[in-house]
């Protein structure tokens, strides 16, 4: 069945200021998705630190009259890029542990699609949630990507306590340490991947990874 499409929300951009009017009548439009993705893809390339408004506007293609009117300020901006992205680029750690069966299987799963999503060429290398975070100094902007990342690592130390529980993996196992350690795998991966460590590096260092994972 093909689901009806929906049309694109269209945002009206510029007032009587506006270039002056460019042209009498009816103001000029733009479409608010198309311009969301733009944000995000030049916050996933320079961080949201070294992400101006100006570099905003001009890879958005609006001024930045219509940017705080269809989006808020920067801040408020990024916020919404975090979730899209995290909607669209990052849930694959999420889908792998609700559909794979144990934690191990949710942890390999992870990696491999990690090293493909990382050094993904249709966009950025690394993740998002881990970059951006590189040199910020706005605490409301840190605090939301820490909450992210430190978010992820309680999802996987769930799963390992529940292995635990069903006999998956052995009763001394320290989960949270052991969720740490995926964390810190996932995160080298992301910055790897911005210092030019291709697809077929991350996948073996993801075997590697899953050759020591323990068993019960």
């Amino acid at each position: 069945m093909v689901a009806k499409q929906e049309p694109k929300e269209q945002v009206v951009a510029g007032g009587p200021g506006e270039a002056g009017a460019r042209r009498r009548g009816r103001p000029r439009s733009f479409d608010r998705a198309t311009a969301l993705e733009k944000a995000l893809l030049a916050f996933w390339e320079r961080g949201y630190e070294a992400t101006s408004v100006s570099d905003l506007t001009r890879v958005m293609g609006i001024g930045a009259p219509s940017l705080y009117a269809a989006f808020g300020d920067k801040q408020a901006l990024f916020a919404e890029v975090v979730r899209e992205y995290g909607e669209r680029y990052g849930a694959f750690g999420d889908r792998a542990l609700a559909e794979e069966p144990t934690a191990r299987a949710a942890v390999q799963r992870t990696l491999r699609e990690a090293a493909v999503e990382y050094t993904d060429p249709g966009h950025p290398h690394g993740c998002l949630v881990i970059h951006a975070a590189t040199n910020c100094t706005t605490p409301e902007v840190e605090e939301l990507l820490r909450e992210r990342r430190n978010a992820n690592i309680a999802a996987f130390e769930s799963r390992i306590r529940a292995d635990v529980a069903a006999g998956e993996l052995p009763p001394d196992i320290e989960a949270r340490a052991l969720a740490r350690y995926v964390g810190a795998l996932i995160q080298g991966m992301s910055q790897q991947a911005r210092d030019g460590a291709s697809r077929e590096e991350l996948e073996a260092l993801a075997e590697i990874a899953m050759a020591i994972w323990p068993r019960g």
